[in-house]
């Protein structure tokens, strides 16, 4: 037979170029099936990694999930936020399919969730692996996003993407479980940066929420930075990381100061680590009595510093109104007591010379210390642990104590119990309701030797910043603090401390907002509305890749078949010898 010739063609070399963008119409191929790209539907492509190895990298995650919390209280390390993701979004970028992905994010949240709440097993006690795998699921969104975006090759447009989309998603994650069912804002990743007043001015501006986002920014970037081939998505990643560490200082640095309004000089007692009740009610009242003599404008006792109902028990009232009268100064009390409808609640009362003043009852009741969700079902959690025996009555509403200083003058605060300054939306609502100081009362003596009474202090201010109010915390144990309007520290008592901490705080003009107190939750609304359009798109994109891949599948099955018969066809003509 004859020998056919193979036709044959110069083999042509392209220089190394950024990738093509997945994102708009699809660049002119050759008649041939397209290579399968490693975005597209990763979840329904089989894992290719072993077993062995997929849970090596997963129990990674869970490790790296622990490295952010070291930038919180009491640690400590906030410089360490910045990049402290960076090895968890690594494990996800790298994952073989989107799927993996997003469990790997899983473990990481998981890893978080039991590092940074550890010190609840007390309270909690085995219930916290499974608070842990709960919350962790919701970073499984941040892992599929980062693979989505962030898996080689890196386009300069996938980096852009990512570095709005990855901090919109982490956000979003962290206001889903700071629902008070779900537990409340607690390790918020903005609240590592306490102690930095100018990165705070983002809390100012946006709350805790812009904060972490941009936090998670930066971490986006950096991640970028480090793995991307090509200079464009580098450089891209470096301008977007430097803007937003900018950003704080610079709205720092532009924010006024709040307008100055004369000042307050406000005692926290701290009684100290006294086991029973009475002897803790008389240890407050000594150092109040201590007091006297001072120009003290008010005079804020800690969390359950009382256990009698001070309606109803006026030999315990008696104590309080005669220190307000020694003291010149009101006192406001944290009452945990059982009222007279034979429910126990928990209450900050204003007390004058005069007698009760007003009081406020807590809303927000702490999941399983104070209350057990689904008790038929969840009880038993108490016999293992310290949970609520009983739950507490919570209050029906908020409203501010309608304080006075020392002259009379009103000086209305928004007091709020414990686990309540971990919620931005309270203090912004005592701030526009016209708190001039929010007073916060804390018990964290169960948790007297670990990490919750430095991450509970920082909570106040955040508080303070986001609403531009002086906040003070007075604690039973430590840590009692007061920061002004913009969250710097003015002093503290910590957890190896007793007695009273007089404190000189600076008021900002009645009426004074910060933007945070204007627009409210706006970043985490338009973190939701760019995850949900974010979703959109990526099915958008998944739809048309697929209806492209098939109609090149097509033309490529339809051109085989088309040569197919022509070489039938030319060896069935063909003579034979």
């Amino acid at each position: 037979m004859p020998r056919r010739s193979v036709p044959t063609g110069p083999v042509l070399s392209t220089p190394a170029t950024e990738p093509a963008e997945e994102v708009g119409e699809p660049a002119p191929q050759p008649d041939r099936q397209p290579d399968p790209q490693p975005d597209r539907q990763p979840e329904l492509q089989p894992d290719p990694q072993p077993a062995p190895h997929r849970y090596r990298a997963r129990f990674a995650a869970l490790a790296a999930g622990a490295v952010p919390v070291l930038a919180f209280p009491a640690p400590g390390q906030a410089w360490l936020a910045w990049i402290a993701l960076v090895p968890g979004l690594l494990l996800m970028q790298r994952a073989p399919s989107g799927r993996e992905a997003a469990v790997r994010g899983w473990w990481f949240g998981a890893g978080f969730i039991l590092t940074a709440m550890y010190w609840l097993v007390p309270s909690v006690g085995p219930g916290l692996p499974v608070i842990a795998v709960l919350f962790g699921a919701l970073q499984g969104a941040v892992g599929y996003t980062v693979h989505r975006l962030l898996h080689p090759p890196l386009t300069t447009r996938r980096a852009l993407l990512a570095l709005l989309v990855v901090p919109a998603v982490w956000v979003c994650a962290e206001y889903a479980r700071s629902w008070h069912a779900l537990g409340g804002p607690w390790a918020l990743l903005g609240a590592t940066q306490w102690q930095h007043p100018a990165i705070l001015g983002l809390a100012a501006a946006g709350g805790i929420w812009l904060v972490s986002a941009a936090v998670a920014a930066v971490n986006t970037g950096v991640l970028i930075a480090l793995t991307a081939a090509h200079r464009r998505p580098r450089a891209v990643a470096a301008a977007v990381a430097v803007l937003v560490l900018a950003s704080g200082p610079l709205l720092f640095s532009l924010r006024e100061a709040p307008a100055g309004a004369g000042a307050v000089t406000v005692a926290l007692v701290q009684p100290g680590i006294v086991a029973d009740p009475q002897a803790r009610f008389e240890a407050s009242a000594r150092a109040t009595a201590g007091l006297a003599g001072q120009p003290v404008d008010l005079v804020v006792w800690g969390e359950s510093s009382t256990t009698a109902d001070l309606d109803h028990d006026p030999a315990a009232l008696d104590v309080l109104r005669g220190l307000a009268a020694t003291t010149g100064a009101q006192v406001v009390a944290g009452e945990d007591a059982r009222k007279a409808d034979g429910r126990i609640s928990k209450d900050a009362v204003l007390v004058s010379p005069a007698g009760v003043v007003d009081r406020y009852r807590k809303i927000r009741l702490v999941p399983f210390g104070e209350y057990i969700p689904l008790r038929p079902v969840l009880g038993w959690i108490a016999g293992v642990s310290r949970a609520a025996g009983e739950n507490r009555a919570p209050g029906t509403g908020f409203h501010l104590l309608p304080a006075t200083d020392r002259t009379g003058a009103p000086l209305p605060v928004g007091a709020l119990i414990c686990f309540e300054s971990a919620f931005p939306d309270m203090a912004r609502t005592a701030a526009r309701d016209g708190a001039r100081v929010l007073v916060y009362q804390s018990s964290t003596s169960t948790f007297q030797h670990t990490w919750a009474p430095e991450q509970h202090v920082s909570l106040a201010a955040i508080r303070a910043a986001e609403t531009g109010r002086p906040a003070v915390q007075a604690s039973l144990t430590g840590v009692s603090a007061a920061f002004d309007a913009q969250g710097r520290e003015l002093g503290r008592l910590g957890t190896d401390r007793t007695g009273a901490l007089t404190v000189r705080l600076p008021l900002t003009a009645p009426g004074t907002l910060t933007w945070y107190d204007r627009i409210g939750d706006v970043v985490p609304v338009g973190a939701l509305l760019v995850t949900a359009g974010a979703a959109v798109a990526a099915g958008v994109s998944r739809r048309r890749s697929g209806r492209a891949a098939g109609r090149a599948a097509g033309q490529a099955s339809a051109q085989a078949s088309g040569r197919a018969s022509a070489q039938m066809s030319a060896e069935t003509s063909a003579p034979e010898l």
